[in-house]
């Protein structure tokens, strides 16, 4: 079986989000989506996601073909990625990663996403409506 784990915040999940999460399952037989925490989203972006981590989470778990979510690591941000050992890691086409770290972790296929309609469905455009 090959387990695919993408990731990502999915505030205000929206068809973009779906978009990658359909092209992440695509790549293998399991699908495990780990949902950024609410202080490491804080970090990263500068601000406060709109829902909170177990909102996020929920919402994403109710996704028929997501295997599994889970919230991820406050501390090692790679934790995850040892914990469960995917074969394939999926990124969206926005998402910025240090690719040289995460090959220090993971020596698995990395696909980057191609994005949909990021004019429309990008959660900081559709919050701004």
């Amino acid at each position: 079986m090959k387990t695919v784990m993408c990731f990502g915040t999915f505030d205000k999940l929206h068809l973009g989000h779906i978009f990658y999460l359909k092209q992440s399952r695509k790549l293998g037989d399991y699908l495990m989506v780990v949902i950024a925490r609410n202080d490491n989203v804080e970090k990263l972006k500068n601000k406060k996601p709109y829902d909170d981590e177990k909102e996020r989470l929920g919402s994403v778990e109710k996704i028929d073909f997501v295997d599994k979510a889970v919230l991820g690591n406050r501390g090692d941000k790679y934790a995850i990625v040892k914990k469960y050992k995917p074969d394939v890691i999926s990124l969206g086409y926005d998402q910025r990663v240090n690719l040289k770290e995460l090959k220090n972790v993971f020596n698995g296929k990395i696909v980057r996403q191609k994005s949909h309609k990021p004019s429309i469905y990008k959660s900081s455009k559709i919050k701004s409506n």
